[in-house]
């Protein structure tokens, strides 16, 4: 039986970009390369936000188009973690943890606009 999604807060995909954002904001709480901490977090924060705007907006067809939105920031968000650890923004295993997860949320969002 399959959970009915009653609002945004509901859909994995957007409970795990927000745990993708609160650990990005710890990780670069205290970075001073202000301009690549701003990207990434902006990045992160567009996966959540496409996410609950699409499902505000009552429409598959329209929540389809900020889902893959969604999936786009997820794309820029991975792609920005390698330029972190080849800067040593972060560690292995943060950068593991973290490149998991958005594969993850990026799976989610293939199989959520497939059901569309």
């Amino acid at each position: 039986m399959k959970t009915k999604i009653e609002k945004f807060e509901d859909i994995i995909a957007w409970q795990k970009s927000k745990e993708l954002t609160l650990t990005l904001y710890k990780i670069f709480k205290s970075s001073r390369d202000f301009q690549f901490k701003d990207q990434i977090l902006r990045a992160s924060l567009s996966i959540m936000n496409n996410i609950a705007e699409g499902y505000e907006r009552k429409g598959d067809k329209e929540l389809a188009k900020f889902l893959f939105i969604a999936k786009g920031s997820c794309g820029e968000v991975r792609s920005m973690l390698y330029l972190a650890r080849e800067l040593s923004y972060i560690s292995g295993s943060d950068f593991n943890r973290i490149y998991n997860l958005t594969l993850e949320i990026s799976r989610i969002l293939s199989g959520f606009m497939k059901t569309l």
